[in-house]
């Protein structure tokens, strides 16, 4: 059994409160993604980022190197290169490069202690790094505010007390000079990350900061509160700051190109200068940064990520393609539907409201039993579903109107089930990194499967064995889904910048696509003809709201299916839809 270097333990520790830090407001970044594109995945990106860090330093720790064999140069060169290959967007890429940056000054400092000039000096590069990393910087972006956070970091050394700047008696007193230069920095992050806005106008028009920006500075309190042993919700944090206000209009006139293609090419003779303006004929948004003397990562906004590959003479890996105006479609619609969930509950929509006693399931909640050694464990909302998901043996976790728990919520809800082994239905794909890091620190055995809606989760819950280990039962939930269609109609929350429809009409979605739109009964007629076809079994699930009485809804349904109606109770969205 290797023995782990308690140094790089203790960094691995740091690096996990970074990691936590932003991973639980993961999506306060990715809603005020507004800049380049509007696609709401930056804080996906950072924690993609970081978690690449952290599965590195764990296969260090496995192999049982300590810091004096491996050597501080081999070590950050493999964080360095385990960042750039496991950065995805311009985030990611970028904080990579941050990453990096401060890795360097690290080396070209053998065997210093880390104090805090070092860490001046790595924040410093961080700065150098970032800037020269992009084509084109933008201030009011993530690099001013690490250009910002060097200043005064450098500044905070330069004022300290002579004593805090010598070698340190013990690991508190290092770890407090180190918060206290890291808490001036982020101090003069938060005045740069402010005043972004009146130097960036997209940032200024949509009333937000710079989501990167944000990610950093929670990146860097995380590190202060696992420096000063802080509890989680305790010490050093960052202000809340409300989403960005997207129009149909602004969102999609961000997007020049499609697709956000980020790969590695591995080869010889690589030249990033003429990667860059090859580049610049297909595409923007270009990062192309060197890994090492034989590796270059790419990033680039394009409409054709094959010809941007096809540029490299070497082997192509890690590969990452996103359909940019699916993202933003989808973050769109996210917007729609949370405005209409919080219409509902506060009684202020143009669309029907629930009476002051109509049946409702306060969020938070916990409900059913596990009825064996490996529990169901399902996040929902709405009276009927959660009590179709109980009676099928699942215990629910009662998401609210957002359906959208904490990490901590979803830890405890998977140690009240009070098995050794459960399979999690997160039904929002929202819940999905929260999940997966629930399970990571949950003592039980915990698989994911990630449904994307509470119609999918319930249609799939009844195939549950309780009696088969959690990754058999996993599996075979998740070979279900794919024979699964879903969809839903629900009311629009706001007028359609196309004239296609105004707030109230019905919309009809199947998948996340919109399919028809205007009243009710035409709307959900398409949205079960197009689910029926070549399925045999057709569940709706009734909401909170439905404008239709049954005996209508039941003339909609194709003859050659059979329709079975419940009771969902669910908010925002008039019918849920599945067919089998």
């Amino acid at each position: 059994m290797p023995v782990a270097d308690p140094s790089i333990v203790r960094f691995r520790h740091v690096v996990a409160g970074a990691l936590a830090h932003v991973d639980a407001r993961r999506q306060e970044i990715n809603d005020l993604n507004v800049f380049p594109v509007a696609d709401g995945d930056t804080g996906d990106n950072m924690a993609l980022t970081l978690r690449s860090v952290i599965d590195e330093l764990d296969a260090i720790l496995a192999e049982g190197a300590t810091l004096d064999a491996i050597g501080r140069e081999e070590l950050v060169r493999r964080l360095a290169r385990a960042a750039l290959l496991g950065a995805r967007g311009n985030s990611g890429v970028i904080l990579s490069q941050l990453i990096r940056g401060a890795a360097e000054e690290l080396v070209a400092r053998p065997g210093e202690l880390i104090r805090p000039p070092l860490i001046a000096a790595a924040l410093a590069g961080a700065a150098r790094r970032g800037y020269d990393s992009v084509r084109q910087p933008v201030e009011g972006t993530i690099l001013t505010v690490v250009r910002e956070m060097a200043g005064a970091a450098s500044h905070a050394v330069a004022v300290m007390d002579p004593a805090d700047l010598g070698p340190l008696a013990g690991e508190s007193e290092q770890a407090a000079a180190l918060a206290t230069v890291i808490a001036a920095a982020v101090g003069a992050g938060q005045v740069a990350l402010d005043e972004g806005p009146e130097l960036l106008p997209p940032l200024k028009e949509a009333g937000v900061v710079d989501a990167g920006g944000f990610g950093l500075l929670l990146l860097f309190a995380g590190v202060i509160r696992t420096l000063r042993g802080d509890a989680p919700g305790e010490g050093f944090d960052i202000r809340h700051y409300e989403a960005a206000q997207l129009s149909d209009e602004a969102a999609h006139a961000s997007e020049t190109y499609r697709f956000c293609t980020n790969f590695a090419i591995t080869g010889t003779d690589l030249d990033a200068r003429r990667a860059r303006r090859d580049l610049a004929e297909i595409g923007d948004s270009i990062i192309v940064v060197v890994g090492d003397e034989r590796t270059l990562k790419v990033h680039v906004h394009t409409d054709d990520p094959d010809a941007a590959m096809a540029l490299f003479d070497g082997e192509i890996s890690s590969v990452d393609v996103a359909d940019m105006s699916e993202q933003v479609a989808a973050r769109l619609e996210r917007g729609h539907l949370a405005e209409r969930e919080a219409a509902l509950v506060e009684g202020t929509t143009a669309a029907p409201v629930a009476s002051a006693d109509a049946p409702s399931t306060p969020g938070g909640g916990l409900r059913g039993t596990a009825t064996g050694p490996t529990a169901l464990l399902a996040v929902a909302h709405g009276e009927g579903i959660v009590d179709a998901l109980t009676s099928l043996g699942a215990v629910v976790l009662d998401g609210g109107p957002t359906m959208n728990p904490a990490t901590a919520e979803l830890v405890d809800a998977i140690a009240a089930c009070g098995t050794d082994e459960v399979v999690l239905l997160t039904n929002n794909p929202n819940v999905r990194m929260a999940a997966e890091r629930a399970a990571e620190l949950a003592e039980a055995t915990v698989v994911v499967v990630p449904t994307r809606t509470q119609q999918a989760g319930l249609a799939i819950a009844v195939g549950h064995d309780p009696a088969r280990p959690a990754a058999d039962a996993a599996a075979a939930l998740a070979e279900l889904l794919e024979d699964l269609g879903t969809g839903g109609v629900a009311p629009a929350a706001r007028e359609d910048p196309q004239g296609r429809f105004a707030v109230g009409d019905a919309l009809g979605y199947v998948e996340e696509e919109l399919v028809a739109w205007g009243d009710p009964a035409p709307t959900l007629r398409t949205v079960l003809e197009r689910l029926a076809e070549d399925r045999e079994l057709v569940t709706v699930l009734r909401g909170r709201d439905a404008p239709l009485p049954d005996d209508v809804l039941e003339g909609l349904a194709p003859e050659d299916v059979e329709l079975e109606l419940r009771d969902g109770g669910q908010p925002a969205w008039w019918w849920l839809v599945a067919a089998e």
